[in-house]
């Protein structure tokens, strides 16, 4: 399957009028690539099994403790092959866009949200992805208000998406002086921001109201002298998007495009889903709702998703980036499910 589609691809690859889009042909070249690299990737890992199989047939006790660890790394790179092979959605395979925002609470809620981009930003990290703070706005005490980061590299929103919800801190608070338990919500968005996931959106200039601006900061040295904050708001849909880490104008305006193409995008699957649910007799709205996963600090630790049951006693390695395990818990779950 994936060889068909990879020669697919090739051959739309050798038509002549390719790179009148440049940006179109760069994100088909790109695909390519991933697809070549992937099927690469199973076939070695196919030659690893065969190869085992016939050193195990020699029978020699001198090869077994070799053979064993090389037997526990295949079927370890096995397992992770066989959780990629559930990204099955159309920009599964591409990057993302995660967006946190806190809920009501004030300095608490910020502070949590703060909390979760420091956690997200150390499993970037430690996947590799290439991260990049577009817009970040901070809170007037302590925490975010709002932060968007850009995350490129291989199946960044099929593993993302499963993070897509409210998050739910319950801990007692560093700003109360009575040392009391608070409990705490934030909200993360994950929007696909593969190079092609924008090209079905068309956007009226016409339909927008661009807004340029100061950037905010810490006061100080941070705050920006020259107005290059953008703010794009678009009339049909009222959606607001902003951008202001950069220092230039045109990249501000460049990355809340993108964020504004990601978040159109979205509501136009939202409404396909809707109207296929509706053919099906079932529609379940999508609000603000209960959460997705509790983060316990007091009086116990304990972190659990409420989607899948998955759970784990050691709340700081978590918030220390320690995702994998809720995240396959999800994608495995979600799976058997559709």
């Amino acid at each position: 399957m994936l060889e068909k589609e990879l020669a697919e691809l090739k051959l739309r690859a050798e038509a002549s009028d390719l790179w009148n889009e440049r940006e179109t042909a760069l994100a088909l070249m790109k695909k390519i690539s991933e697809l070549g690299s992937l099927i690469s990737e199973w076939r070695g890992l196919e030659k690893k099994f065969k190869d085992l199989m016939e050193l195990a047939e020699l029978d020699d006790e001198n090869l077994r403790a070799e053979l064993e660890a090389e037997a526990i790394s295949a079927e370890r790179e096995l397992a992770r092959h066989e959780l990629t092979a559930l990204f099955t959605g159309a920009y599964d395979r591409g990057n993302a866009l995660v967006t946190i925002s806190p809920g009501a609470g004030g300095t608490e809620s910020q502070d949590w949200a703060a909390m979760l981009m420091r956690m997200y930003l150390r499993w970037m990290e430690k996947r590799g992805y290439k991260t990049d703070v577009i817009d970040l706005t901070e809170g007037e005490e302590a925490g975010i208000k709002t932060v968007t980061i850009s995350v490129d590299g291989s199946y960044a929103y099929g593993y993302l998406r499963a993070e897509k919800g409210v998050h739910r801190l319950v801990r007692l608070s560093p700003y109360d002086a009575a040392h009391r338990r608070h409990t705490s919500f934030a909200r993360v968005e994950v929007l696909p921001a593969d190079e092609g996931a924008g090209n079905e959106i068309t956007i009226n200039p016409e339909d927008l109201k661009i807004d340029i601006y100061k950037s905010s900061g810490a006061g100080g040295q941070n705050v920006q002298k020259n107005a290059t904050a953008i703010r794009i708001t678009h009339l049909p849909t009222h959606i607001v998007v902003s951008c202001q880490n950069e220092r230039s104008q045109l990249q501000n305006r460049e990355n809340a495009m993108k964020v504004l193409r990601a978040r159109l995008l979205e509501i136009k699957e939202a409404e396909e889903d809707k109207r296929l649910a509706e053919l099906r007799g079932v529609f379940v709205k999508t609000e603000w709702g209960s959460q997705i996963r509790s983060y316990v600090l007091h009086p116990y630790q304990m972190v659990k998703d409420h989607r899948t049951d998955y759970e784990v006693g050691n709340a700081q390695s978590v918030l220390e980036g320690d995702l994998d395990g809720f995240i396959e818990a999800y994608l495995r779950r979600s799976n058997t499910v559709d």
